[in-house]
This record gives C-alpha cells, structure tokens and sequence, in this order.
C-alpha cells in the first residue's frame, strides 16, 4: 500500500461511522546459495494449534515461522529452506530491537520446528528513511533486493548472510508519487522484469483532485506505470525509458513466472471513480469498480492505463473519465489494450505473487497462482475487503475455473481498516520441499504453511 493511501486511510478511519458487516469469505525457480544447514522441512508435529490466528482448508497447517520483524515484503526460500525477507521502510521496529536496523532479514530453522531459531540482518540501515523495499531474488549463488532506488546483488558464497558489499545492478530507479517499490524477478537466463509504479493514480493534471482531467499524453508513462528489464549478471546499468519491455499497469507489486517460463503481474486498479467523478458513477460503483487483474506480460504489451479500467460487471476494459469515458459506456481505443487473464473484487491490493511449483500439496495446486491481497482502504460505503490469500486453478497456461479464498482472517476483526486490521498479507514464497511461506508487513509475521492431509 502506498504512502498516499496510508495517509487516506486515516481520513477515512476518522470521517466514517463503523460498519459491521464482517469480511465476506468470498469464492473467488531459483537457483540458491548453499549453506551448510539442513532446515528445509518443519516437523508436522508443530502444526497444531490455530495456525498462527489465520484459516486454511481442510488438510492445511501452518506455523509462525517468524514475528516482530518489522514490515516485510517479498521472500524467497533457499535450496536449502533458509528464507531471505526484504523489509519496507518505515517507522516500525522489531521488538527488542534499537533503530536502526538493516533491512534485510535472513532467517534458518535449524532444528525443524516450524519456527526460525536463526535470524541475522543485513544490508543498509532503514534509519530516517534509509534503504529498504519489496523486490528479492536469488540467482546463481546470489542474493538481489531491491534497496530504495537500486537493485542491489549480494555474494553469498554458501555463506547464511553476505560477509561483503553489494554490487548495484541498476540504479536511478523513480522514487518519487504514489507507487515508489520496485518487485522484481529474475528468469533463468539472467533477465530481470522490474515493476515500476505509477506515480499517481490515473495521470490526472492534478493528482487525485475532484474532475480534474488526464495528462494528454500521459508522459509519466516514459518512466513510470509498466515492467522494465535489465541484464542481472550486469552491473552498472542506469534506469531510463529504453529499458521498458511492457506499459500501462498502474501497479504490478505481484510479479512471477509461471512454470513454462511465462511472465504475469498483478495490478493494482486505480482510485476514486465514485470520490472524483459523482456525476457519473454512485458510491457503491466506486466501491465495486475497477477489478484488481492478473495479467499475461507480453513484450511491447500495453495493458490500458491509464485511460483504461476494467469493469467486472462489463468484463472489458472502458474509457476512465479522465479521458473521456462516461461512466462506462465509451471504450475508445480501450478494446485495442490487453485485458486481464483474471480479475477479482475491487480495492483488494493484490501485492504478490506465485506459482505453485512444489509437490506437497494436493495435486489440484500444481502450476496454479497463489495471490497475496494486502486489502482495501477506500471501498465505502461497502466493507474493506481482501486480506487473504487467494488461488487461481491453471489449465496449461491459462487460469481454469473459479479462483478461491486459501488462506484468511488475517485481519482479525470484522470491516478492517489498514490502521486497524491485525495483519496484511504482502509476502509468498514456495519452499523447496513444496510448503508455503506468507509474509505480514504490519507486525513482520511470517507464516509456515505445510500440508498434512493425505488426499491427493
């Protein structure tokens, strides 16, 4: 969620009667550097309890694999289970812990419990605003993060955590509006695929401001709003508008391969139709408009903003206002744009992704997309919604069938408001032994989800 959104939300906490309507439970490959420790399997001894305040199907259990680690972002897991965490900047600390601390988090479950008993920082301090982000990856015994406005690469040479400086592999990454973090991953031939957020939230001449109309063009497309890609096994590189391979996402904090190799985003749909636009959408438009997509990255793609959204009641993409549109009706050169593979509730924050890969759980998981939905902060008059984990069933290279609630009630408490609710998940990793890692970025939880069913 960005800084923005935060400061919204507040608003929203202090000018809005409580609804009590409670959380609808709506249907809806890296290569690592060795260590010398073996703690890639938590015992399923560990597992009874209340899965760590969160629910499961039926079959499912997970651990607290981690607490108090601040606010973490993405994760990745080792060849060997150590679990590397990038951590956002902000004003929060671990417990116990004196600012500053490094921003990066390396933890190791030594004795198979289900719980790190190692856990070592490392990387820049995230004291007054320092270093800090979402995006992290290993490739070819490395470990790369994004560090602010750098991605960095760290040598670990089959060490637990780096005994030396990072190398930056790109630098002079956009800092500045509504989306500053920039999610990455790296394919298995050395080519990395960056988000770069949008800095505002439809390219309106004033941000967020009541009819006020599109830039036209948008120029912040040159630099902002789509993926990017630079060489990981090349230092030095300079960001810059060469280096864009797709346009028009607004926000693809969820960023993964699927199995084959194939490149998807998710994308955070834009605000405030109903708030900036009354004349032509109600309230309950503005809370139920436009869908969060996943979307097929294709190089040289256009995905439509920002003078395009996707209506789920329509389900095409429309002409936004700021451009011309009419509450829904024009689509312009909308129907030229690429649409979304999935698409799911409004306001949800969809901020990571991943495919399942492993062989633990049942078999209905294989190749399929796990989506991490941070949850909403501007969907009134309706409840905020999201704060789950969602998979989307996969046929071959394309989603098949209903995608549905996995993990839930991180929220813990009915209507949460991103001030309020207990935890929001932003963080998926799949271990080597085919277990699941969810990561909270309001109290830095990590979750250990294995499976202990027997039906397959």
């Amino acid at each position: 969620m960005h800084r923005y959104e935060m400061k919204r939300a507040r608003i929203w906490m202090l000018g809005a009667a409580l609804l009590a309507a409670a959380c609808a439970r709506a249907s809806d490959k890296p290569a690592a550097a060795d260590s010398t420790a073996k703690g890639a399997v938590a015992s399923t001894a560990a597992c009874a309890g209340d899965n760590g305040g969160i629910t499961l199907p039926a079959g499912f259990c997970a651990t607290v694999f981690a607490d108090s680690l601040g606010h973490v972002r993405h994760l990745v897991v080792a060849s060997n289970g150590d679990v590397y965490a990038n951590t956002w900047s902000g004003k929060y600390y671990p417990e116990g812990s004196t600012p500053p601390h490094p921003f990066l988090v390396a933890l190791r479950d030594s004795n198979h419990d289900g719980r790190a008993d190692v856990v070592q920082r490392f990387g820049d301090s995230l004291a007054n605003g320092g270093a800090g982000g979402t995006g992290i990856a290993l490739y070819h015994g490395a470990l790369y993060a994004e560090s602010k406005d750098r991605i960095v690469r760290y040598a670990m040479d089959s060490a637990f955590t780096p005994k030396s400086a990072p190398a930056t592999i790109v630098s002079g990454l956009p800092l500045s509006g509504d989306h500053p973090m920039h999610p990455f991953v790296i394919d298995s031939s050395g080519q990395l695929f960056m988000d770069v957020g949008s800095a505002t939230n439809s390219c309106q001449v004033k941000n967020r401001t009541l009819k006020s109309p599109g830039r036209n063009p948008c120029t912040e497309l040159q630099t902002r709003a789509g993926i990017w890609s630079y060489d990981a096994n090349k230092t030095g590189q300079q960001f810059s508008p060469a280096g864009r391979y797709a346009t028009g996402i607004r926000n693809a904090v969820g960023i993964a391969f699927d199995p084959s190799g194939q490149l998807y985003s998710t994308q955070h749909g834009r605000d405030q139709l109903a708030e900036n636009w009354a004349g032509l959408y109600t309230p309950r438009q503005g809370a139920d408009l436009p869908a969060e997509e996943l979307l097929k990255i294709q190089k040289g793609g256009n995905y439509g903003w920002p003078e395009c959204y996707f209506d789920s009641t329509q389900k095409k993409l429309v002409l936004a206002p700021e451009y011309g549109g009419d509450g829904g009706k024009a689509v312009g050169d909308c129907n030229k744009k690429l649409e979304p593979v999935k698409y799911f509730p409004a306001h949800w924050a969809p901020d990571a992704l991943v495919f399942y890969n492993g062989s633990q759980f049942p078999s209905r998981y294989k190749d399929g997309a796990f989506i991490a939905f941070h949850g909403s902060w501007n969907r009134l008059p309706e409840p905020q919604e999201g704060y789950r984990v969602t998979f989307v069933p996969f046929s071959g290279d394309s989603p098949k069938g209903d995608s549905e609630t996995f993990a839930n009630d991180f929220a813990g408490t009915p209507n949460p408001q991103p001030t309020t609710a207990k935890y929001r998940p932003a963080g998926l990793a799949v271990a080597p032994d085919g277990s699941l890692y969810i990561a909270d970025d309001v109290h830095g939880r990590i979750w250990h989800v294995t499976y202990t069913g027997s039906a397959k």
